[in-house]
């Protein structure tokens, strides 16, 4: 399904497909565990000229950053979001964040440079904040979107430095129930993980790019999980390998929650999907976006719950940390 565009997207609001078409094509980027890499480098063509044009693109007002850990339902919700008639809608466009800031690719979509998983701030220069403006105002003015929306799940670990380039950001923080994020995890990099010359390209990053950043930048300043940090190591099934990234970023959720209650919101995927128009009412107007019925009907349509997944046997010295952390959010565990 290209650009996840499907049939009852194109007929609820034909123009959205044209503009998610756009997105997909000529600003999101290809990432290693995908087809159609070979139009790579006219995104970034495209991009360096947007970033280095003196032309005045569209404002960047209020831009929405939906955060979380993969496979917890943040498409879903970018989909949806892009239905609205204001909002154009970038899924993970980390072409732009790897021109904005070049170690910012944990993956190894793009470079195999050192990466930071987080960025804060002070890693924010003035060349970036103009590069981003500019590139994701071109956005803005090409597919005539009033709105950016952009999901990108590991900006949670960035809001600092995403701030610094848009201090009137908003953040949608979604949760989802930890056994099936980490099912959804496993299973995804089970049917998508391939070897492309020798290379182990996964959920994990280019020969554990991803994982290795993890455990070095992540596990081992998590006042719980530093003092495993030797197990984590050893973790190779992906359930496992899962349940880390889901607590260590939904505390790093939680921590935003606490800290930046005006420009957060915290949503739950399971009532996302049992009760769309309960939950999208009070954050678009969290996000200032104006009612929109044809938006509305069509997350009544498309959003319906899916049947929660078994739990598995977690590690002994991560199973007390993933409970505490599924508490936290507020799942009977």
């Amino acid at each position: 399904m290209i650009a996840q565009i499907n049939s009852e997207y194109i007929t609820t609001r034909p123009t959205k497909a044209l503009t998610r078409l756009i997105s997909y094509a000529f600003f999101e980027g290809r990432p290693v565990t995908t087809k159609g890499r070979w139009i790579n480098p006219v995104v970034f063509s495209l991009l360096k000229k947007a970033a280095s044009s003196s032309k005045r693109f569209t404002s960047v007002e209020k831009p929405v950053f939906i955060l979380g850990t993969g496979r917890s339902g943040t498409t879903v919700l970018g989909i949806v979001l892009s239905m609205h008639r204001d909002v154009g809608f970038l899924n993970e466009p980390k072409a732009m964040w790897h021109l904005i800031h070049p170690h910012e690719d944990i993956i190894g979509n793009y470079s195999l440079s050192h990466a930071k998983y987080r960025l804060n701030a002070e890693d924010a220069t003035d060349e970036m904040c103009q590069r981003a403006a500019q590139m994701f105002g071109a956005y803005l003015s090409v597919t005539g979107s009033k709105r950016l929306v952009d999901k990108y799940p590991e900006l949670i670990f960035r809001v600092d430095f995403v701030r610094a380039l848009f201090p009137d950001a908003r953040f949608i923080f979604l949760v989802r129930n930890g056994w099936d994020t980490c099912h959804s995890i496993a299973n995804w990099s089970k049917r998508l993980g391939v070897q492309v010359n020798g290379e182990k390209h996964d959920w994990w990053g280019v020969e554990d790019r991803k994982w290795k950043l993890i455990i070095d930048q992540l596990v081992t300043t998590d006042a719980d999980l530093k003092n495993i940090v030797e197990d984590v190591k050893n973790l190779d099934r992906h359930l496992d390998r899962a349940s880390v990234e889901w607590v260590i970023t939904m505390r790093e959720g939680l921590h935003l929650i606490k800290n930046f209650t005006d420009s957060t919101y915290k949503i739950h995927f399971e009532e996302l999907t049992s009760k769309p128009e309960e939950t999208l009412s009070p954050l678009c107007e969290f996000c200032e976006l104006p009612t929109d019925s044809a938006f509305l009907n069509y997350a009544q349509q498309t959003l319906k719950p899916l049947p929660p997944r078994e739990p598995f046997d977690l590690h002994p010295k991560i199973a007390p940390i993933f409970y505490d952390t599924m508490t936290r959010l507020g799942y009977n565990n």
